[in-house]
């Protein structure tokens, strides 16, 4: 399946619009990873235990669209956007949201 943030594709012609599909992955960060990222922000660099959830919810939520697109019969989605959430809970706790969006098409 062909994935792309632009309108088009170079090379191909869109034949068909099905519509807009989407894809969610909310997961929640643990507080061992909480702390150590809390830690890692006031001597700095960069938290790997935060990108290592980040592009797993982002391989999740990418997944979940790809299978809307194909149950419409598309080959490809084209125009997507990609959103990142911080999610705090009332608890103190947070997890980490990403969404992603397009439109299902066929191309040849």
């Amino acid at each position: 399946m062909i994935q792309s943030t632009t309108p088009t594709i170079q090379g191909k012609e869109i034949t068909q619009y099905y519509g807009v599909v989407t894809g969610e992955a909310i997961l929640g960060a643990n507080i061992f990873k909480d702390f150590f990222a809390g830690i890692r922000d006031i001597i700095g660099g960069r938290s790997g235990a935060y990108e290592k959830e980040l592009r797993r919810a982002r391989e999740i939520a990418f997944a979940e669209m790809e299978e809307q697109a194909r149950e419409m019969g598309a080959n490809a989605v084209v125009g997507i956007d990609i959103d990142y959430e911080n999610v705090s809970m009332g608890n103190g706790g947070g997890m980490l949201m990403v969404s992603v969006s397009g439109t299902a098409v066929t191309v040849k």
